[in-house]
């Protein structure tokens, strides 16, 4: 049986996510802006700076080995001096992204990135990393200037931002993804600073989003909104990180979607190496994002278990890898994982199957770091493997370089934001489930989940994604490689 079969919906690269992403390439070519050196921002925490103000929390259940939790903690400090050293400290906005090794400040912040920080500060205070007055007043400044503040339109922010001024960058579209990773980064401090300015603050940030207006003309969420032209004709329509976006709008007690949005969007089966399983054309990041933030563990809704799919989803894209090693012999079951990030040429939106832009033997960490909690021995390997191997030129002092080719000795320069994010994220969940336990404590996800039709069940242990959507969210096709049908 040939090696991949596809089950085809909308071709994700040509119709969503790289116009998005497109804009990523102007931060690869663009020239970093002078320093300020007067922001504390760009100093260590106290709590790093005394090594650490209170012991580390040691998980009580980890899938790791003594060695690879005692790597991981060394890796999320180290992402954690990211979301510290290249925040601004009033603003609270983080860079987008910044030199590995001669960082320096330059004035364009991602929202999504921020929301990345502002979950890195919740670990960041559980590990010990940063004293929680120290935590708590950061949370605080981003808080308030995100309420009172930053731009945003009809409660959805721009995806780029001046990080001293809040103010829009490069006519930046109001982002329903980034925003929606923003919002959870907020919630996530909701819940785990018992605090009540900022449970006030988090709750009026997300109350005033109006998911009713973005959900207006079709149920199917436009990417964003722009004063010039307004609604972009992209639409998150197929499976991806979207699923965030959409439980947190289903979860909405002031403007919420109506429950029949989560049905709107097709769950296109894929195939690779006799594994069937939910995809996209699109890099391994999908499969990732939602769930640094919602649990789905031994949950489902009437189309599948999305942990389990993202299990599936990895173990493919290794799978994947390894298959490209006789191209690219770097790749090994030491050394895999592609997905978007910088590149020898610039930054490109890669990955598979099946294979999506021009794999080159680059590697990018952040594919496995994203992935840890589904495949925790096989990703563990490849990262500690990155380290040891590679460390000289990939491991800086926020953690890896955001990608590398052995093959022609290219390390990037760069790490980046929302890349640093999810692996630090997805290596805690790994470790202790802390994000998802915190994060799904707030009415408003468990609302969400439970509006998108999710209940509790008991996943086999070799489960495979079955289940096909209705024929009316589902488009069928024939083999890409043989013309038979599936």
């Amino acid at each position: 049986m040939p090696k991949a079969f596809i089950i085809m919906g909308m071709n994700y690269i040509g119709k969503g996510r790289i116009s998005r992403r497109e804009l990523l390439k102007k931060i690869a070519s663009a020239g970093a802006c002078a320093p300020f050196a007067h922001l504390s921002a760009l100093a260590e925490p106290q709590a790093l700076q005394k090594r650490t103000t209170k012991p580390a929390v040691a998980p009580t259940i980890t899938p790791f080995s003594s060695a690879d939790d005692a790597f991981l903690e060394e890796l999320e400090k180290a992402n954690f001096q990211y979301f510290w050293g290249q925040a601004h400290p009033e603003t609270g906005l983080v860079q987008d992204r910044c030199h590995a090794r001669s960082p320096v400040t330059s004035d364009l912040g991602s929202i999504a990135a921020t929301g990345f920080g502002l979950t890195a500060l919740c670990i960041g205070e559980k590990r010990g990393f940063v004293s929680r007055t120290e935590a708590q007043s950061r949370v605080l400044n981003t808080l308030r200037f995100l309420w009172k503040k930053l731009p945003n339109h009809r409660g959805f922010f721009y995806h780029w931002g001046n990080i001293n001024t809040g103010e829009r960058i490069w006519d930046s579209e109001a982002s329903s993804v980034d925003t929606a990773i923003l919002l959870c980064g907020v919630m996530t401090c909701k819940e785990h600073f018992i605090h009540s300015e900022i449970s006030e603050l988090a709750l009026e940030i997300f109350n005033r989003v109006d998911w009713n207006w973005l959900s207006e003309d079709t149920p199917i969420l436009p990417h964003g909104w722009t004063p010039e032209a307004g609604f972009l004709q992209y639409r998150w329509g197929e499976y991806s990180e979207m699923m965030m976006m959409y439980l947190l709008g289903l979860g909405s007690s002031t403007h919420p979607l109506p429950a029949e949005a989560w049905n709107t969007w097709k769950r296109t089966i894929f195939e690779y190496d006799g594994i069937r399983y939910i995809g996209s054309f699109a890099p391994l990041f999908i499969h990732q994002y939602s769930q640094a933030w919602f649990d789905f563990r031994g949950k489902r809704d009437r189309y599948a278990d999305y942990f389990q799919n993202s299990i599936l989803a990895t173990d493919v894209h290794r799978r994947f890898c390894l298959d490209l090693g006789t191209q690219f012999p770097d790749y090994s079951d030491d050394l895999w994982g592609i997905t978007a990030s910088d590149s020898v040429k610039g930054y490109v939106v890669w990955g598979g199957p099946p294979a999506t832009g021009p794999i080159d033997g680059t590697v990018v960490p952040c594919a496995a770091g994203g992935s840890l909690p589904f495949l925790p021995a096989a990703t563990v390997r490849v990262l500690r493997t990155m380290k040891d191997r590679y460390g000289k030129d990939a491991w800086t002092q926020y953690g890896f370089v955001d990608a590398f080719n052995p093959l022609n000795n290219w390390y990037d320069i760069d790490v980046v934001g929302i890349d640093t994010g999810i692996t630090m994220v997805m290596a805690e969940n790994a470790r202790t489930s802390f994000v998802w336990d915190t994060f799904m404590k707030n009415p408003e996800a468990r609302r969400g989940m439970e509006r998108a039709g999710f209940s509790a069940y008991l996943p086999s242990a070799t489960q495979q994604t079955e289940e096909v959507p209705p024929p009316a969210l589902q488009t069928r096709a024939r083999s890409r490689l043989t013309g038979e049908p599936l």
